[in-house]
């Protein structure tokens, strides 16, 4: 018997998140710049050694959106999001 490896509802939601994504080259830079901004300084120092934001941050801002940090991730939502910081960068 083998065992299925899946994402379940959360990491389908953000790879549907990040497909979005890469269908929209104009928000491209600015999904680049709010990564950076979300990733913790020092994250080569510490699991799961990649430049993403921490689990505490990712389930504080799923439960202050969804109202759980089990909801599965909208890709409209972040796209909206990216948009939104857009504009702001580019109104400052």
């Amino acid at each position: 018997m083998t065992k299925r490896i899946g994402f379940g509802r959360r990491g389908l939601g953000w790879l549907r998140a990040g497909v979005a994504i890469l269908l929209r080259p104009g928000l491209w830079s600015t999904a680049i710049r709010v990564l950076v901004r979300m990733t913790p300084r020092r994250w080569w120092s510490h699991p799961p050694f990649l430049p993403v934001p921490s689990r505490d941050y990712l389930r504080f801002r799923l439960e202050t959106q969804y109202g759980s940090s089990r909801a599965p991730t909208d890709p409209n939502d972040v796209l909206e999001y990216l948009s939104w910081v857009k504009q702001w960068d580019r109104d400052r």
